[in-house]
């Protein structure tokens, strides 16, 4: 080895390991600001390259892409046969598929893979691009699906195929192989609401604290406030896939008891239930108000000779009630009908309707059920097959052994009903039962006195899971007491003088009841807010969206 002394550097090596010097005495908080720096320059240079178009030096391009708006402005019938999400099973496979849905997830595998989730109501399927000349695949298509924002509608060709693996993210335990991807309609970039944060559940949020990690929740308004989005969640579909059916069994039960539907104005002169909850407006120079309900109407119908009758349709109530099961829009399920002998025919009616809704939705519903349960657990409601029935003041002897005292003719507030349904549900193992014969003092005017004590009245409640949902009567058919009771209520007779006097014509001893749909929907399911089961809720402090 030369024991020589290295040769002097030249002039420009000299110059070079100055600057590498220089360089190393730069902090490190510099250097990796220059980092950056560089680092945002070879993106930016990288989504110019993107943006450049590649219709030229693409095969492909004709397989993938914005679809411009004229072309789907009902420009032409193709008879193209579409697939339902859904649908797609294990007995698909192999076959080629067309299909539509919202970008659920993206996730970018290498720039020659990607993975898309499409949902279509409350199903999902992935869907996998893999560039690849024999299937018309390029890297430009992948990276065209990669850049779509979450929840734009897109169009999917592909073959169906099945997955090596079981799969947890989606609903469809296949997977599409994309041959072509369109984009419809994109949605923003950045969305006011998460759907994967809307969609959770609390044993996710306590499972995350565990872990020390911090998931975003969305709050009861702003879901409300974005409820095009809210609406999308799993659980949501659900629910008003429930209400659907519940609203169908409603209409199904009754016609097949020879009830004939109707409808009802909504534009009234004065109150229908009594008091002054009432929306009021002005009717071409006449004072008006929204009804409270059908009732008086649904009476007239029985004197006009329809036996039984029901409606389905929107209620208003001006009560200034911020709780969690108080609206004041919904939709009323109405009926009446003539009573033979005694006002139980009509609790036989509600007692063979409920059960049969309730059957209906636990055998036909298991799906929607599951789905709601995952996000808001709860237990399926108890009830018996002839539904039980107590009288108001053995409703309120329970009460008072168990340490609540009521006032005797008064009614029962929020937390008295809910002590009774637990101990009606301790004591008879059911979560569904009627109360009846209630005080004269807490029952709309047109409410029948008892025959033997007329400071009670053959009424009654019914209730789910402790909280009332249905409240029903025998009505006051003779016109001279129901003039008495109205003015005994404080209602001005000349303003309901068309309804009273209806009953001198000749009218049928008859009763009925009327129930919220919402609310049927919110305690089958043990919701904790009828917010939840009204798609567009209207309260004292929200009118839009």
């Amino acid at each position: 080895m030369s024991s020589e002394p290295p040769p002097a550097p030249s002039a420009a090596a000299a110059e070079e390991l100055a600057a590498d010097l220089s360089a190393a005495t730069l902090s490190k908080k510099q250097q990796k600001k220059d980092a950056r720096k560089a680092e945002k320059a070879e993106k930016a240079a990288q989504r110019q390259q993107q943006q450049q178009p590649a219709d030229a030096e693409d095969p492909f391009a004709a397989n993938y892409g914005d679809v411009p708006v004229e072309e789907i402005q009902s420009k032409a019938i193709s008879g193209r046969s579409w697939s339902q999400i859904g649908d797609l099973d294990d007995s698909a496979a192999g076959r080629s598929v067309l299909i539509r849905g919202a970008a659920q997830a993206i996730r970018p595998v290498s720039k020659k893979m990607a993975f898309v989730v499409l949902r279509q109501s409350m199903s999902t399927v992935q869907c996998v691009l893999v560039a690849c000349a024999d299937a018309g695949v390029s890297t430009q298509m992948v990276r065209f699906a990669t850049a779509l924002s979450k929840e734009s509608i897109v169009d999917v060709e592909g073959v169906v195929s099945l997955p090596k693996e079981p799969l947890k993210a989606t609903t469809q335990q296949v997977e599409i192989q994309v041959r072509k991807i369109y984009c419809i309609n994109r949605a923003i970039p950045t969305l006011p609401i998460n759907l994967e944060d809307a969609a959770r559940s609390e044993a996710d949020f306590e499972k995350a604290e565990l872990a020390g990690e911090k998931l975003v929740r969305v709050g009861q308004d702003t879901r409300l406030n974005y409820r095009a989005i809210d609406l999308r969640t799993p659980s949501n579909q659900a629910v008003f896939r429930i209400q659907c059916q519940v609203e169908n069994k409603f209409r199904e039960f009754l016609l097949s008891k020879d009830f004939v539907g109707i409808h009802t104005p909504k534009l009234i002169s004065g109150s229908s239930e009594g008091g002054a909850a009432v929306f009021k407006l002005l009717y071409n120079g006449q004072p008006a108000c929204l009804a409270q309900s059908p009732q008086l109407y649904k009476q007239m119908a029985i004197c006009g000779g329809f036996e039984r009758v029901f409606e389905v349709g929107p209620v208003f109530r001006a009560e200034n009630s911020n709780t969690h099961r108080h609206l004041c829009e919904f939709v009323g399920l109405d009926a009446e009908m003539e009573i033979k002998e005694h006002y139980f025919e009509v609790c036989d009616i509600i007692d063979g309707l409920f059960i049969s809704i309730f059957k209906h939705l636990t055998e036909n519903c298991k799906k929607e059920l599951e789905t709601i349960n995952r996000q808001y657990p709860f237990e399926p409601l108890k009830y018996l097959d002839k539904t039980l029935k107590l009288t108001y003041e053995e409703g309120v002897q329970m009460l008072k052994e168990a340490g609540t005292e009521i006032e005797p003719m008064g009614d029962l507030n929020t937390e008295a009903e809910k002590k009774l349904g637990r101990l009606v549900r301790e004591k008879y193992n059911t979560d569904f039962f009627i109360l009846y014969r209630y005080p004269l003092a807490v029952r709309p005017f047109y409410t029948m006195p008892c025959y033997d004590n007329p400071a009670y009245t053959n009424s009654f409640d019914v209730f789910i899971r402790g909280e009332e949902i249905i409240s029903g009567a025998q009505r006051i058919h003779t016109p001279e007491l129901l003039a008495k009771r109205a003015t005994e209520c404080g209602i001005d007779v000349s303003t309901i003088s068309a309804y009273i006097e209806s009953f001198s014509y000749g009218a049928p001893p008859h009763g009925g009841f009327g129930v919220g749909l919402e609310r049927v929907v919110m305690l089958f399911c043990a919701l904790n807010n009828i917010r939840k089961t009204s798609m567009f809720p209207r309260d004292p402090q929200r009118l839009v969206p």
